[in-house]
């Protein structure tokens, strides 16, 4: 009674509220922050990211480098979960612009370099760091040729190092060229959510204040450039310079060296685009190899016919005939029959007897319900574009509030297969508490290890050991009672019932001329062929800063590789009882579980062949525990597919067969 009243005053509230936002909006934008527009000469901070690089993967503070400083102190920004896991440092910066105003502005001039310093610059420089600048939610955009190719990058290098010179240069000159869109406020209404709140366009004096420019692009070039520190020393952060072109010859850079002073400067030159806001982010999400995303999914789709195929014949032709014949039998007759039966109908009093680690089972089976609830959850609202790459960290962040909400489903899956194989609910505590802690457990054991390296190399992506206390709070206090509630749940069902009994004596298993393990282990192939192609651009993603944002074609793959394994362990399970051996439970899961092993093998095969940049054993182990980490989530999740798929299907095709 009192859920029925919260529920429906829950209701009541969000209908209210709907109305009443519906009332001052049109429309609303989603996803991503909401429009800022600015009036000519509007000063506008960027920010800067952590330094980051392709070769160490060990993210670095923007200000750990001999860098100019805001006039009124670091500040950082804040930051959601999903940042601080990512690495992410968002701070402050001197950067400053002014709408719709081209100038040429001095910085700073460094003090003497010191040796530290200039180790530092130079270490950095040949690991190809990158420092990442943002303005108004929007990544600096630099293009360069490779191979007489034009290239997109986000970021520019911290410095560069000639071929067969020994010199490093610094980068202390940059253009930027920021595109801007002239907005009227036309009665249109805007809602939406930011990093900066959330904004309402509703008055009349707001509409006039939307009325200006709105940023739809940031480029930046850089380059190298050789002042006189001594004239340089005169200025003032913000005094007008003048404009510079980038030089060409090596003696006018500037030379990172001990004792050398250096003048940090830039240009901005705002540029009228014919980009609107909502459109703006277009020039980032420029979907490449749209053939390959669509081959992937054909290549499944081959994949699935075949298999159908198959399991349609098994259904149709193989049992269901044999079903028919064995039942238009009288009771002599069928007695007779069982004499001369082979396969799958020889194990009917032992294909119900528990597994071995039964406990084990239920509790992978109840992670991997909480982990495909997850992905596909998340998927599906980044398919519709609820998380934006304008919201850093949204995807995680997200990732992660959805496992811990979904720790009732996890506790109810684990604790209710646990009912029907061991026919009680004695235990249900110590088994939820397990399904509770058994992957969460495995990810915070290499987390730790990781993090441990992070914090040896004073990276910023290490973890702070307040985030590390927040996490196990949510762990402990959200995830851990809710799987608790689920297991709860589960004992208050109605468990499914056996078809058939279970024999005293345990029938033997024929001996075979192979090992059962290998066709398990050559099952996951099939699986892998419906997701490797897509993982190459999720691993890119991953590792070499690109932006992924096809999740449309994502979604699609996710549920064809649901449909494949489910099809892969059913046929595998009918294999196996076809040849009497009843002891298919572990076996179903790791049939179509198999193919984390094969993610993993191609996760070191990309680390070889598409990383060999990666320098250092320490980035190397950090590749490597993070790939552990996705293999484990997916053979859980991919495990209990297959499982859950053939327990039906054995149950099915038992509870067909008629037993005296």
């Amino acid at each position: 009674m009192a859920m029925s009243l919260f529920s429906r005053g829950t209701c009541g509230l969000l209908f209210t509220y709907v109305i009443f936002v519906s009332h001052f909006c049109n429309g609303f934008y989603l996803p991503g922050s909401y429009m800022h527009t600015y009036s000519t000469r509007d000063e506008i901070y960027a920010k800067v990211n952590s330094l980051t690089s392709i070769e160490t993967e060990l993210p670095f503070s923007y200000y750990s480098l001999p860098y100019c400083t805001p006039p009124g102190g670091i500040k950082k920004s804040a930051e959601n979960l999903g940042e601080l896991l990512m690495g992410d440092q968002i701070d402050n910066s001197p950067y400053r612009f002014r709408m719709n105003i081209n100038e040429s502005v001095f910085l700073c001039t460094t003090r003497p370099l010191s040796e530290h310093e200039v180790k530092l610059l130079k270490q950095r420089t040949h690991d190809l760091y990158q420092v990442n600048m943002i303005l108004d939610n929007l990544p600096a955009m630099r293009f360069a040729y490779q191979n007489g190719h034009k290239v997109q990058w986000t970021g520019f290098p911290i410095g560069y190092s000639p071929p067969n010179v020994d010199d490093v240069y610094i980068i202390n000159h940059l253009k930027f060229k920021v595109f801007i869109h002239e907005y009227e406020g036309t009665g249109v209404q805007i809602l939406g959510t930011g990093e900066e709140g959330m904004g309402v366009i509703s008055s009349a004096d707001d509409e006039k204040k939307a009325s200006g420019y709105e940023i739809v692009g940031f480029e930046v070039s850089p380059c190298s450039v050789k002042y006189d520190p001594e004239k340089m020393a005169k200025l003032h952060q913000y005094d007008e310079v003048s404009p510079v072109s980038c030089p060409l010859d090596l003696d006018k850079a500037q030379v990172i060296r001990e004792q050398e002073r250096v003048s940090f400067t830039y240009e901005v030159e705002f540029v009228k685009s014919d980009t609107k806001w909502p459109s703006r982010w277009d020039a980032y999400l420029k979907m490449e190899g749209a053939r390959v995303h669509w081959f992937s999914i054909l290549n499944s789709l081959m994949v699935i016919f075949f298999l159908a195929g198959i399991v349609f014949v098994i259904f149709l032709r193989t049992v269901r005939r044999d079903l028919t014949r064995y039942e238009e039998l009288d009771k002599e007759s069928q007695a007779q029959m069982n004499e001369e039966l082979s396969g799958w109908k020889l194990v009917v009093g032992d294909v119900f007897r528990e597994p071995t680690h039964s406990k084990l089972l239920c509790v992978m089976i109840g992670d991997g319900v909480q982990i495909m609830g997850m992905a596909v959850v998340t998927i599906i609202f980044a398919a519709l574009g609820f998380m934006s790459p304008a919201s850093r960290g949204m995807l995680l962040t997200g990732m992660i509030i959805l496992y811990l909400f979904l720790g009732t489903g996890a506790g109810y899956a684990g604790v209710y297969f646990y009912r029907i194989i061991k026919g009680t609910s004695e235990g249900w505590r110590s088994l939820s508490w397990l399904i509770a802690c058994f992957f969460p457990g495995i990810v915070f054991v290499i987390l730790t290890i990781l993090n441990f390296l992070l914090w040896a190399n004073k990276s910023s992506g290490a973890i702070p050991l307040s985030l590390y206390f927040k996490l196990i709070s949510l762990w402990f206090f959200i995830s851990v009672p809710l799987t608790l509630i689920g297991g709860f749940l589960a004992t208050r069902a109605e468990p499914l019932q056996y078809p058939v009994r279970t024999n005293q004596i345990a029938r033997e298993i024929p001996a075979r001329k192979y090992p059962s393990w290998l066709l398990v282990l050559g099952a996951g192939t099939l699986p892998f062929g419906t997701l490797f192609i897509e993982l190459f651009f999720i691993l890119s993603s991953i590792w070499l800063g690109r932006f992924y944002y096809v999740f449309g074609f994502l979604l699609v793959v996710l549920l064809l590789l649901v449909i494949v394994c489910a099809e892969v362990s059913v046929v595998l399970t009918y294999m196996h009882l076809c040849v009497e051996d009843w002891q298919w439970w572990w076996k179903a899961f790791y049939a179509s579980g198999s193919v984390a092993l094969y993610v993993f093998l191609y996760s070191i095969n990309y680390l070889v062949f598409e990383l060999q940049s990666l320098s250092g054993p320490v980035s190397a182990i950090l590749y490597m525990g993070y790939s552990l980490i996705i293999a484990v989530a997916i053979m859980l999740s991919t495990g209990t597919i297959g499982f859950v798929t053939s327990f039906y299907f054995v149950h099915y095709l038992f509870s067909s067969v008629k037993i005296d």
